[in-house]
């Protein structure tokens, strides 16, 4: 999972400050590496590398960022290589000198990658899916060979893309003599925002990941692209929108609302918080309907994401709310990070139990989902060593029993710890006295009450079932190949860097 960030000025400062606030703002969707690119007369400014967005960027750097558009990004750490090579946006001078920022992941990379080389002639530098992306494109764009291009030759060239590329994606581009561009998945797996904003000179225009990062730097939200749809904005401020997909179908990711996307968000009309405030509703009464003499003394969520749910699910039972665990906001999230021994590390390090509130108690602790099951063993551990009589647990989400293939990485199935196990198993691989999880169909429900023109999902990791319905077995083993820990271990001993070929996620 990635943020993307693009804004086009129409007045006389530099963008660099405002895609960098951006970028910060969508931090939680990617801590691995940060890039900025802005583009004044014609010729590209570029910073990037590995990193926080506030390590990457210092004052030498933001004076040479200079233009007013520009692109932005931050990448969350994967399977994949942590060289700062695969740091975005990346870049080809051919046509017209375009960049390009990515999040998603392409299904058919491997397969697209020997069509840019072996028919399109084109040289691929990374194992990163985002360079297949950009390289398509160019080749489409460059077919007509003009001089010059419009809005609809670029729209041309993404309705290609379309046609050769699968999986989730939202990308956002940059073309030195047009001005920058972004488009969506036609399944509308991945978000993407636009949001506008006027000032004495006009209309400035911005695309993001997510609307919040249009609340903070004063934009309103103009629109989600639907799924497949493209903009264009050019230099001047003028904006295009054109559906490019064949056969669009409305099925964003619900891990989204689940556990990436910021609460104060809105993803395709759906506010982040009220689908969580529901999921904890939805739990609430499971637990009422299947285990009505419950002997639950508090309610505590494991902080950060999972707290919305928390506070509605105790409400609805009417038992008292607490915070049990404080966090450390200096540490990355453990969801993403690379490697068991470094997940394991972080949980003691980011997470401190208060005693007093665990004491002699029947505590339930809520969290948004459970995927190894190393973080939620861990704080069973932690609440019981703090004093709490029982630990219950219980998930906003289903149980995750498949891997991810759009753009999340989840590990492989062999590390997904409800993969081969039941509800019963996982409780004592954990450690807790009773796991209750979400329904799925009680999770698509808090999600869709929010929108009326959304009502369906891609739940693959809970359900199995893919929305672009191209994944194989045999795609599955690939992958369950390069994401387990021992084979990420092996290769980095081989290379001396987290490198699995193509598999690299945006």
């Amino acid at each position: 999972m990635c943020g993307i960030v693009g804004i086009v000025s129409v007045g006389e400062n530099s963008v660099n400050q405002e895609i960098y606030d951006a970028l910060t703002i969508l931090q939680h969707r990617g801590q691995d590496a940060a890039g900025i690119v802005t583009c004044e007369n014609g010729r590209f400014y570029q910073r990037k590398d590995n990193g926080l967005v506030k390590d990457v960027f210092r004052t030498r750097h933001m004076r040479d960022l200079i233009g007013t558009m520009g692109i932005g990004h931050v990448r969350y750490p994967t399977a994949g290589s942590s060289s700062s090579a695969e740091a975005q946006p990346f870049y080809v001078n051919s046509p017209y000198g375009i960049v390009m920022g990515h999040n998603g992941n392409l299904t058919n990379a491997e397969q697209v990658a020997q069509e840019i080389y072996r028919q399109d002639l084109r040289h691929l530098n990374t194992n990163s899916d985002s360079e297949v992306l950009l390289n398509v494109f160019a080749h489409e764009l460059m077919q007509d060979r003009k001089m010059e291009i419009s809005e609809e030759d670029i729209f041309e060239a993404i309705a290609k893309v379309h046609k050769r590329v699968r999986g989730g994606y939202a990308a956002v581009g940059m073309i030195s003599t047009i001005g920058i561009f972004a488009f969506r998945d036609p399944y509308g797996l991945r978000p993407c925002v636009v949001g506008q904003r006027q000032t004495a000179y006009g209309t400035d225009y911005m695309i993001a990941s997510e609307s919040v990062a249009l609340d903070g730097l004063g934009f309103k939200l103009l629109k989600d692209l639907a799924p497949g749809e493209a903009v264009v904005i050019t230099d001047k401020g003028e904006i295009s929108f054109k559906q490019c997909a064949e056969n669009p179908v409305y099925s964003p990711c619900i891990f989204e609302f689940v556990y990436f996307a910021r609460p104060d968000s809105m993803i395709d009309d759906i506010s982040v918080y009220k689908s969580r405030l529901r999921m904890g509703e939805k739990l609430a009464e499971k637990i009422l309907r299947e285990w009505p003499d419950h002997d639950i003394d508090v309610v505590m969520p494991i902080p950060d994401t999972s707290r919305t749910s928390a506070i509605e699910l105790a409400n609805k039972l009417g038992t008292p709310y607490r915070e049990g665990f404080i966090k450390n906001r200096y540490i990355g999230r453990t969801f993403i990070m690379p490697g068991q021994h470094l997940r394991k590390k972080s949980v003691r390090q980011k997470l401190n139990a208060i005693g007093l509130e665990f004491e002699g108690k029947n505590v339930l602790l809520i969290d948004d989902s459970i995927v190894r099951g190393t973080t939620s063993g861990q704080i069973v551990q932690m609440a019981r060593e703090a004093g709490a009589k029982k630990v219950y647990f219980a998930s906003a989400a289903p149980a995750v029993r498949y891997p991810y293939v759009y753009g999340i990485d989840m590990p492989s199935p062999a590390e997904l710890v409800a993969s081969n196990h039941t509800t019963e198993e996982v409780a004592e691989i954990i450690g807790c006295d009773k796991l209750i999880y979400q329904d799925l169909d009680d999770l698509v429900e808090a999600v869709s009450a929010g929108s009326e023109r959304v009502n369906q999902f891609d739940t693959s990791c809970f359900s199995g079932v893919y929305a672009t319905g191209d994944i194989t077995p045999e795609y599955l083993a690939s992958l369950d190949q390069a994401r387990n820990d021992d084979a990420q271990n092996a290769n980095k001993q081989k290379s001396g860097q987290e490198t699995v070929g193509i598999h690299n996620r945006s």
